[in-house]
């Protein structure tokens, strides 16, 4: 069987499908069978984005974007940082 990858919004738009097909009253094998995904599938994304808004997915993207950029600010600084450190040691006499 051929992998498809999902964009986050067609996630959620699955997600709300197999939700009304549950609430119908259908089991969770033949949901996940009429939109096309597994089992585990359905709950690894009801984990990670279970009773997510729209507005909540743009948000955490945002974050993410916000977090990932302040990661690579704190390495640079920490390379800023080793660079000092070593040429301070350098600079030192020798005693």
């Amino acid at each position: 069987m051929a992998r498809k990858r999902y964009s986050d919004e067609d996630i959620l738009k699955l997600l709300r499908e197999i939700e009304l097909h549950l609430a119908s009253g259908g089991d969770v094998a033949a949901a996940c069978r009429s939109a096309g995904v597994s089992d585990a599938t359905y709950y690894s994304w009801r984990k990670k984005f279970g009773g997510m808004a729209k507005s909540q997915l743009s948000e955490l993207k945002s974050l993410e974007k916000e977090n990932s950029r302040l990661k690579k600010i704190v390495a640079d600084l920490e390379l800023d940082k080793l660079i000092l450190k070593e040429s301070l040691d350098f600079l030192k006499p020798k005693a």
